[in-house]
């Protein structure tokens, strides 16, 4: 999930609340191109309709439109708990990152949110399984009915520690991953030729999706091995649907390029790059949307289809102190109302 400066006008349930329908949204509109990044990398659609398009395609016509959104439930489900866990782990990480001046650096503040987005990924590793084993079956004779029946089908026929199937991946493949977001992230200024505190919103929402486009491209390979064990097991048809057979993660590898060459590792990249810009500009479009609907019933703006500030109200407050102000206001003026003797 993108991130924002934090505004201090927003409470944290608030700010949860924005991000997390700004990313239900997001993952909904660009389901169909998660399908088809997920579909090549396991290699549901190898041998027959190539591409983003002719995956989808194939899908509609075999399954109908709505498979192509399969899977899209428990990725929007998963979106608050993860949200949640990712921002108390970066809180602990900015603690554990500060100096004893209060300080932290850049390098260690893009760390701290790598390592915290790593965090809130293992824990909620379990329905990313999920979503990956409901979008390679098919809707017609479907193995499993739910994410629910998904998540006890798989616990007794496989043992609790399938739902962890290919984790060492998202381990592993946080490394490109911080590696890349620190790349793009110090050359910013050189690339815009000017501070990063003057980047105008449409020069951060490149960078984000710049940023996104380095990292997903770095880490794809342990994305695509992940995917692969995760799909994998003897109670699907067809194993799943694995175009390789494996006995692990570094064997999953070997085979890979093995049959379809060092490429065969970034099979669905170009699915996955696609959904980068609609993704992230119907984040920050929902999101800013959501956020001036707070601040309109916080006080600060005078509607929620601008930013136009409130006259009198001091923008440096938070949200506590400004109702508490107002309620200092409103009881002085009741009480100056009273009849005197």
């Amino acid at each position: 999930m993108a991130t924002w400066r934090r505004d201090g006008r927003l409470t944290g349930s608030q700010r949860l609340l924005c991000a997390g329908l700004a990313g239900a949204l997001s993952l909904s509109l660009t389901a169909p191109l998660e399908l088809a990044t997920v579909l090549a990398q396991v290699g549901v659609v190898r041998g027959r309709a190539r591409g983003p398009w002719g995956a989808g395609l194939r899908v509609w016509r075999a399954e109908g439109p709505r498979a192509l959104w399969k899977g899209n439930a428990v990725a929007c489900l998963r979106l608050f708990p993860c949200s949640a866990v990712q921002l108390a782990a970066y809180r602990k990480f900015v603690v554990l990152f500060t100096d004893d001046l209060g300080h932290i650096s850049q390098w260690r503040s893009v760390m701290a949110g790598s390592l915290a987005g790593m965090v809130s990924t293992i824990v909620t590793y379990p329905t990313d399984l999920i979503k990956t084993r409901l979008i390679v079956q098919n809707m017609l004779e479907p193995s499993y009915r739910g994410i629910l029946h998904a998540f006890s089908t798989i616990y007794q026929q496989e043992g609790f520690l399938a739902l962890y199937r290919g984790v060492s991946l998202t381990i592993l493949g946080a490394l490109p991953f911080s590696a890349g977001s620190l790349l793009v992230y110090m050359n910013l200024e050189k690339i815009w030729n000017g501070p990063r505190d003057r980047f105008s919103l449409l020069q951060n929402f490149a960078n984000v999706c710049l940023a996104a486009a380095v990292t997903q491209t770095l880490s794809f390979p342990f994305d695509t091995v992940k995917r692969k064990m995760q799909a994998q097991s003897s109670y699907l048809p067809h194993c799943g649907g694995v175009d390789v057979h494996f006995s692990g993660a570094v064997d999953c590898f070997r085979q890979i390029v093995k049959a379809q060459g060092v490429l065969g590792l970034w099979n669905g990249l170009a699915a996955n790059l696609l959904k980068i810009v609609p993704y992230f500009g119907v984040m920050f479009g929902t999101f800013e949307f959501c956020k001036r609907i707070c601040l309109y019933q916080n006080g600060y703006i005078v509607s929620p289809l601008s930013y136009k500030l409130t006259p009198g109200v001091d923008q440096s407050l938070k949200p506590q102190e400004l109702r508490e102000l107002k309620k200092f206001f409103k009881t002085g003026q009741l009480k100056s109302k009273k009849p005197t003797l």
